[in-house]
C-alpha cells in the first residue's frame, strides 16, 4: 500500500496506523529539523495532490484485515509535508470514523488552521497535534522557514487558538526546540503567552531526535528540556510532556509494530517496504526490525546489502546509526 504505512508503536499514541496524504515533499514550510529532504518548491495551495478515492480504497483494503485493525490504537493522518494541504482530508477522516471505532489523530504544522474550511475538515478527528515551534517572528522564520505565501505568525497562532476553542476533541500542542535557534528565554516566554491563548489539552516538548535536513540543527540536552518544561508549567495546569531529549534519545518511538512477520516475503518486496519507510523518515535498524517484525540479524543484513548497492545512505546522529534515502531517491513503484 503506497499511502498507508506501519503500524508503528508511537511513544504518544500507541500502535498507530499511518496514512500519508501527500507525495514527498509537499509543504509550505522548510523546517531546519525536517527528517525529509528539502521541498523543491514550497506551496500554500490546497488541492487533491493524491486522489482521495485512492487513499480510501487502501483504507478499505486494510479494514478487511480485522485482526490487524483490532490491534491498532489509532489511525494517524500525516504527510510527507503538510496534510491539511490535501482537500480530501475531511472526507478521509469521516470515512475512517464511519468504518471503525478507532480514534483518528492528525499531525499538522498548524499553519492552515486560520482557514475556516480547514478547521471544519478536522472537526471529525479525535486528536489534533499542531506544531508551534516559535512565537516570535524572527525565531519562526529561522526554524520553520515558511513560504512567502504562508500566513504570518500571529495569524497562525490565532488560527490554532480558534480551532482549540471550536474542537470537541483533544489538542496536543507540539513544540520542537533547536539549540540556539528557538530556545532563548525570550522564545520560551513568548511560547508561554501563546500557550495561554491556545489553551491546548496538553503541551508536548520535542527536539531534534533524528537526522535533520540541516546539519546545524542540534538537539537540546535532556537537562535543558526539563528546564523548559518547568518554566512552561508555571501558570499552566495541564500536562507538559517531554517527547525526546539528547540523553540517549531515551524517549523515542520503540517497540513492536506490525504483528505479521515479513520474514517469508520476497527480498524485493522487503526492500520496497524499507524504502517506503525511509522516504518518510530516517530509521535505525532497530526501528525497521520492530516496525516490520523482522529478526534483527535479518534486518541488518538487508540494510547492509542496500547500503552496498547505494540505494540508501547512513547518518550518525545522537550516537545512533540512521538509514535514509539519498536526496531525490524514489521507490520503484513511484
Amino acid at each position: 500500500m503506497k499511502h498507508l504505512f506501519g503500524p508503528v508503536n508511537s511513544r504518544r499514541l500507541g500502535l498507530s496506523q499511518g496514512i500519508d496524504l501527500l507525495p514527498p515533499k509537499t509543504c509550505n514550510f522548510n523546517c531546519i529539523y525536517c527528517e525529509i529532504n528539502k521541498a523543491p518548491q514550497l506551496s500554500c495551495e490546497r488541492g487533491e495532490h493524491v486522489p482521495t478515492e485512492t487513499i480510501l480504497a487502501e483504507i478499505d483494503a486494510l479494514l478487511e484485515d480485522e485482526g490487524r485493525v483490532r490491534d491498532l490504537d489509532v489511525f494517524t493522518i500525516t504527510a510527507s509535508g503538510e496534510p491539511t494541504l490535501h482537500t480530501g482530508i475531511g472526507k478521509i477522516i469521516r470515512h475512517i470514523k464511519e468504518k471503525t471505532d478507532k480514534p483518528v489523530a492528525i499531525l499538522t504544522n498548524g499553519s492552515q488552521l486560520h482557514l475556516k474550511e480547514v478547521r471544519q475538515d478536522l472537526l471529525a478527528a479525535d486528536i489534533v497535534i499542531p506544531s508551534l515551534d516559535a512565537a516570535r517572528p524572527e525565531s519562526f522564520r529561522r526554524v520553520n522557514r515558511p513560504a512567502k505565501c504562508s500566513a504570518d505568525l500571529e495569524t497562525i497562532i490565532q488560527g490554532i487558538a480558534d480551532f482549540s476553542r471550536e474542537f470537541a476533541g483533544e489538542v496536543w500542542l507540539e513544540i520542537l526546540l533547536v539549540e540556539n535557534i528557538n530556545d532563548s528565554p525570550q522564545d520560551i516566554a513568548a511560547l508561554k503567552n501563546a500557550i495561554g491563548r491556545i489553551k491546548p489539552s496538553r503541551v508536548q516538548l520535542n527536539t531534534v531526535a533524528r537526522p535533520p535536513y540541516e546539519a546545524f540543527a542540534k538537539p537540546l540536552t535532556f537537562k535543558r528540556m526539563e528546564e523548559v518544561k518547568r518554566e512552561i508549567e508555571k501558570g499552566y495546569d495541564r500536562p507538559v510532556d517531554i517527547l525526546a531529549g539528547s540523553k540517549n534519545n531515551e524517549l523515542n518511538d520503540s517497540g513492536k509494530g506490525r504483528k505479521d512477520s515479513v520474514e517469508s516475503t520476497s527480498p524485493t518486496k522487503i526492500t520496497e517496504e524499507i524504502m517506503e519507510m525511509l522516504l518518510r523518515r530516517p530509521c535505525t535498524a532497530t526501528d525497521i526490525a520492530a516496525t516490520m517484525n523482522l529478526d534483527m540479524e535479518h534486518a541488518s543484513e538487508i540494510l547492509k546489502s542496500m547500503e552496498r548497492r547505494g540505494i540508501l545512505t547512513v547518518k550518525i546522529h545522537g550516537g545512533k546509526k540512521y538509514y535514509r534515502t539519498p536526496a531525490g531517491k524514489k521507490t520503484e513503484n513511484e
